[in-house]
């Protein structure tokens, strides 16, 4: 049988499987071809939409010009578009182009396909289908020659290239349109794949030496803690790898002597991790507006299009929509890759700060242009790398990641970061990530049909 034949046998096999369970708008946590059981959690369930505070509901009616209802409303579509996308990814195979929400409520998923015979079964999933010429495949093995490229090259003038998968290109944003045809020459990359697009100002890192609060950097420098974590016993907080080098001390906002940085990366990537000493102690939360505590329940990337809200030792709360995923952004010291590129605003001294979904934590800010008066972007290292670079478990409110499963066993294991695609055992069963994210003790694959698919 011709591969294409079996492709669409098999997707509209995936689609009868479930199309019993489909409902007007973005459909349920039904796996592919196996019907979840009554007592299965939604996505928004799984992520705990339901945990967003306050504080945060306030900063996504501010900076997205929202109602209470809308954000509410916005962080339960997301949830459930993740889960969707992941699903049509896993069925579309090497037609899969991307996939991005929309609208005040992130009401409408669009997933792109190169395969107009995928049509059928993307809408019957309840989400808009888009016809492309490039696969997600095909863009990122684009972006990664021009990776590639840029470490023999100055790349100051042409600083921010990233997959788009809205337009379905890789984009080189440049100051001079000469350096970004000259990256794109350099990496050959094919300009039906590319598109340049001018931008005035140089990105930069948001590193304060002027002190201020948060924590600071052998007494002089001023970052704002990311994430607390756990790696074994020992507490501590991810961060970024501009704020310090290994070695490096670290007092609190405080002045008490808090902890020294045991890993950092800068450039390149751009995360680091502290050890914390005993006055200290790791809890799962992020400092929301006004002090107020907002939950941490896990770390499953949002896709393009969702809210995200930051928080910094300068500019506390601010939220906006994630542009583009896989992201390399050149500042003075270098280039990093992949970051996340982001609509929230940041100055200095929030570098290191939290980024979060919902309850689910994204990534560490790494820098980015303008300020939050006259509005900029920014670029965030994702958490789920930093983790699994570190052998770090993100401390949550969801269960200790540290914990090993308990029968019936397999190769999941809890505090395993995942990416799409990976495959792992679990009482017998195969399962198949849907989308990224750190697991733990609740999360077995099972109990969480939208983080896997069984197969």
């Amino acid at each position: 049988m011709p591969h294409r034949q079996r492709h669409h046998r098999a997707v509209g096999a995936a689609v009868a499987a479930t199309a019993a369970l489909l409902v007007a708008g973005l459909s349920g946590s039904a796996s592919a071809g196996t019907a979840p059981a009554d007592s299965a959690p939604t996505a928004a369930e799984t992520l705990r939409t339901d945990a967003a505070p306050p504080a945060l509901l306030d900063a996504m009616q501010r900076d997205l010009g929202l109602d209470r209802r809308q954000a509410e409303h916005r962080l339960v579509n997301e949830a459930e578009a993740g889960a969707t996308a992941g699903r049509l990814r896993a069925a579309l195979g090497g037609d899969f182009a991307g996939a991005w929400v929309r609208g005040a409520e992130s009401a409408t998923l669009t997933v792109a396909t190169t395969d107009a015979g995928d049509v059928a079964a993307i809408e019957a999933r309840g989400a808009e289908a888009k016809v492309v010429r490039h696969s997600l495949a095909d863009l990122d093995a684009a972006k990664a020659r021009l990776d590639k490229a840029a470490t023999g090259l100055n790349t100051a003038d042409a600083p921010v290239w990233y997959v788009d998968t809205r337009t379905n290109t890789v984009v080189v944003e440049a100051i001079r349109p000469a350096a970004a045809r000259s990256l794109l020459a350099a990496a050959g990359v094919d300009r039906s794949l590319a598109r340049v697009e001018s931008r005035a100002e140089r990105p930069r890192t948001f590193y304060d030496l002027r002190g201020g609060e948060a924590y600071y950097i052998n007494n002089s420098g001023r970052c704002s803690v990311g994430f607390p974590v756990t790696k074994g016993t020992q507490q501590g907080f991810a961060t970024a790898g501009h704020c310090g080098r290994a070695g490096a001390s670290t007092t609190g906002a405080n002045r008490v002597a808090q902890g020294t940085f045991q890993g950092s990366i800068f450039p390149g990537r751009d995360m680091a991790w502290v050890a914390t000493n005993s006055s200290w102690t790791a809890t799962p939360y992020v400092l929301g507006a006004g002090g107020q505590n907002v939950q941490v329940t896990g770390s499953t990337a949002a896709t393009v299009g969702a809210s995200v809200c930051r928080s910094g030792s300068t500019t506390g709360w601010h939220c906006g929509t994630i542009r583009q995923l896989n992201t390399s952004v050149t500042y003075p010291e270098g280039t990093i890759s992949p970051v996340t590129r982001t609509t929230v605003c940041a100055e200095p001294g929030d570098s290191g700060g939290s980024y979060i979904s919902g309850s689910q934590a994204q990534g560490v800010t790494s820098g980015g242009s303008g300020d939050c008066r006259s509005g900029g972007e920014t670029f965030f290292q994702p958490i789920n790398a930093l983790l699994q670079n570190y052998g770090l478990t993100l401390k949550t409110t969801g269960g200790d990641g540290g914990e090993e499963p308990g029968e019936p066993g397999g190769t999941w294991a809890a505090g395993t970061v995942y990416q799409p695609g990976d495959t792992v055992t679990y009482g017998g069963a195969t399962y198949r990530c849907l989308q990224g994210h750190q697991a733990y003790a609740g999360w077995e694959p099972p109990n969480v049909p939208a983080l896997w698919q069984r197969v």
